[in-house]
């Protein structure tokens, strides 16, 4: 009847360890950082992009999180002559699965904005005048895997999964606006994104 007991309290004490990173009260700290460089030849300096959104998210229930990511994302296309800079936020919505003590599957709805200008760079990658003022939202479904070594730290892939955007950009000088609606399915298992998030 003792080992019986202790048998329980055991199983007990994975049961808890798996779910408390994902119960309810919970905060999760992560985000995005990017950077790319590209020289095209034409170009006499390689076109430069980064992005850092940070995100902070707490979970309303039992494994299911609601949050944000709040960043500012630069991108300095030299081979195309145009400079965007924007401020981004991300709000987003998580719901996890748990697959054993230490894996958990998750599926992420996010609906990330930017809110941005264009800049005139010419050749020698200096930069001119605001051109144009650019509004983009999207709607993202991402699926994904996390591994828990310890209750505090998830270390995850995912994927982009399916996606929508429209894109605005308003001249400033005629105020003339073109949009651009895309829609499509991104699961690139070849190009997956790692992550590291923090479970507090």
């Amino acid at each position: 009847m003792k080992k019986l007991l202790l048998s329980v309290v055991a199983v007990a004490g994975l049961v808890y360890g798996a779910n408390a990173q994902t119960e309810k009260g919970k905060v999760i700290l992560g985000g995005n950082v990017g950077f790319n460089s590209t020289k095209v030849e034409t170009a006499a300096k390689s076109d430069v992009s980064f992005s850092v959104v940070p995100s902070v998210g707490y979970f309303v229930s039992n494994n299911f999180a609601i949050g944000t990511g709040v960043g500012y994302n630069y991108d300095k296309q030299v081979s195309e002559n145009v400079l965007n800079q924007a401020f981004v936020v991300a709000p987003f919505g998580r719901y996890y699965v748990g697959l054993s003590d230490q894996f958990k599957f998750f599926g992420q709805l996010s609906v990330p904005m930017a809110f941005g200008n264009n800049k005139i760079v010419n050749n020698n990658g200096d930069t001119g005048a605001k051109v144009a003022t650019t509004t983009s939202i999207g709607v993202n479904i991402a699926p994904g895997f996390a591994f828990f070594p310890t209750k505090r730290i998830g270390i995850e892939v995912s994927v982009n999964g399916l996606g929508y955007s429209n894109l605005n950009v308003k001249n400033e000088i005629t105020g003339a606006e073109v949009s651009a609606n895309s829609f499509g399915l991104e699961a690139n298992t070849f190009a997956p994104k790692l992550g590291v998030q923090f479970h507090f």
